[in-house]
């Protein structure tokens, strides 16, 4: 099927956003697998005991878990100037193939070094996957027409939330197999290998450069966006006074960076709480911990079709749209986390069905508030996703330090109270500040020309030049006369 106007259905800005569906889902497997792995680590009793075991403490295991993002939030911000430089296809290859190779090394360094040379692989790995955010926003916004934006985008970042389902689901399968706990590592850097062969052969920087896309789909996307001949072969530079000075970009700001204190209390940190609070061993915590994602990922597509219905039937705009979803993603898991925190093990389901509403009322968060980057500023999209992600990153850096520090006995519903507390209070926070200043509009400053045309207005024109010459001409010719 085809339309005159829009080229195929179903074409290759298709296949792109597939493929970073894909990125995301093989590296986030990568990244969060180890929240299931180190349970295997620490207590072999309840997985594959032919492998070995660590007595890591509470705090050892935290520096663990929070070590990827001390190198994740080193890379963002150079993420940003290395999309703009090399492209996408050249700059997210290479996070992918280092996670594939640091994945299969992880179990020898381990028994080499302890927990020290986990916290530096980790490091190392966080280094790398510091790239690929900037690199996906920059990707979509080459390859999504507006009318397609929510679609692609939504789809896309969809791989955050399957990649967590499978690192929770499977890992604790594969621990308890015959592969042990080291098995986690393998499946992971095989997975991100056979993605890295996939990229090359059908990954495309941009629509014209795209060997195998068609003509009408090509025209139709460069149209869309209304891109001239060479537009990306041009520099735009970046207008960073702008930037810096704009209230929308700083509700992004905020908003994003509660996310990321939520998703890094919720993703690291449920199978500990479920371990110990609710006594469920690693198999089922696995399995469990692994329900909330799922939700989350099968929510994450009834939220993009309400979100299609809305814009083609034009109940409201999409700033209201976007705002809207992003209210229910955020308000709503505030309020189921609180509840969370006054469950114990006599309540094991009732904890694990909320856990599991919390996260799919989560999964409108890349509908509400991602995709307003792009939205806002679709030339400069990689370089604010950088900023974004990169300052929204520290806190999944700090909270599992905190964690470490409130929560001493795993055990103890009083402590996991006060984290899941502390982390609705910020969900609340965050949305109501995107409420108050966000915007989808796209900004001035994201206008090609946007510094030229400031420079332009600072300097005299052709005309007042020549009229300020001709009258020092006729004052100087008025004092020789005189």
């Amino acid at each position: 099927m085809r339309d005159s106007e829009k080229g195929p259905v179903i074409g290759m800005r298709h296949m792109q956003a597939l493929l970073l569906f894909l990125a995301i889902v093989v590296n986030y497997t990568a990244r969060l697998s180890v929240s299931v792995a180190i349970v295997a680590m620490t207590d072999a009793a309840t997985t594959n005991l032919d492998f070995p075991e660590y007595n890591w403490n509470g705090a050892q295991q935290s520096y663990i878990l929070s070590s990827f993002y001390w190198g994740y939030i080193v890379t963002q911000f150079p993420a940003g100037f290395l999309v703009r430089r090399f492209g996408a296809k050249a700059v997210l290859l290479v996070p992918t193939l280092a996670t594939a190779v640091l994945s299969g090394l992880t179990p020898s360094c381990v028994a080499w070094g302890g927990w020290q040379a986990f916290c530096t692989i980790r490091i190392v790995e966080g280094l790398f996957q510091g790239l690929i955010f900037p690199c996906i926003h920059e990707h979509l916004a080459k390859w999504s027409p507006p009318e397609d934006r929510n679609r692609l985008g939504a789809f896309a970042y969809s791989g955050a939330d399957c990649g967590s389902v499978l690192a929770m689901a499977s890992s604790g399968l594969i621990a308890n197999g015959s592969m042990g706990w080291p098995g986690i590592f393998y499946v992971s850097a095989g997975t991100c290998g056979l993605w890295c062969l996939l990229w090359v052969l059908l990954g495309a920087n941009n629509a014209p450069s795209s060997r195998l896309i068609g003509s009408r789909e090509r025209e139709h996307i460069e149209r869309s966006m209304k891109r001239q001949d060479g537009f990306h072969a041009q520099k735009i530079p970046i207008p960073w006074r702008a930037i810096w000075s704009s209230s929308p970009f700083y509700a992004l700001l905020v908003v994003r960076s509660a996310q990321g204190w939520a998703n890094s209390t919720m993703q690291l940190q449920t199978p500990s709480y479920m371990h110990g609070v609710l006594e469920m061993d690693i198999k089922s915590n696995a399995l469990y911990s692994a329900l909330p994602f799922l939700a989350m990922w099968g929510m994450s597509y009834v939220y993009l079709v309400f979100a299609d219905v809305a814009m083609s039937r034009q109940w409201m705009s999409l700033t209201t749209l976007r705002k809207s979803i992003n209210t229910v993603s955020y308000w709503g898991p505030a309020a189921a986390l609180i509840g969370i925190g006054f469950l114990d093990k006599s309540q094991t389901t009732l904890a694990i069905a909320l856990m599991t509403i919390n996260a799919g009322l989560n999964a409108g968060s890349g509908i509400g508030s991602i995709l307003t980057i792009i939205d806002m500023s679709p030339n400069h999209s990689g370089m604010l996703m950088a900023i974004v992600n990169g300052i929204g990153n520290i806190f999944p850096l700090l909270t599992p330090l905190l964690v470490g520090v409130i929560v001493t006995e795993s055990d103890s519903r009083s402590q996991w109270q006060i984290v899941f507390a502390m982390t609705a209070v910020v969900f609340f926070i965050g949305n109501l500040v995107y409420l108050i200043w966000g915007t989808t509009d796209q900004q001035a400053w994201d206008a090609e020309d946007y510094l030229q045309a400031k420079d332009t207005e600072s300097e005299p024109n052709a005309h007042q030049m020549d009229f300020k010459s001709r009258t020092d001409s006729e004052a100087k010719a008025e004092v020789k006369a005189e």
